[in-house]
């Protein structure tokens, strides 16, 4: 484990008192959030529509933004190129796991829009 010194803001340090236990679990999930800001660029908009709960047809049709699809592209181009940093690594894991979740949503509405017709 590393030792690191900070200065943080009079307001920080009050908010920060009583929960010195939690200080690795509190920078994490900064940086997570941090993170996730950042480096998910075009996410939220797959993110939202799913979570709208669309009709299975909708969910069928969704393809990444033009925003979202450059972003992949560039990380994949620079990946075969000279490899990613850390956080690309991180951002693209976000990527497949974005993918992940699209996939299992269209397998889904495909079951449903089978069984809706009786050919299931």
């Amino acid at each position: 484990m590393s030792a690191i010194t900070l200065q943080v803001p009079d307001h920080l340090a009050e908010r920060l008192r009583g929960r010195e236990d939690q200080l690795e679990q509190i920078l994490e999930l900064g940086l997570r959030e941090i993170n996730s800001s950042s480096g998910f660029a075009g996410a939220s908009d797959v993110l939202e529509l799913l979570a709208s709960l669309p009709a299975p047809e909708a969910i069928l049709d969704l393809r990444p933004s033009e925003r979202l699809q450059h972003r992949i592209d560039e990380l994949l181009e620079k990946n075969r190129t000279g490899g990613l940093s850390d956080q690309e690594e991180v951002e693209w894991e976000r990527y497949e796991y974005l993918e992940h979740l699209v996939r299992m949503a269209k397998a889904r509405a495909q079951v449903k829009i089978r069984t809706s017709s009786g050919s299931a």
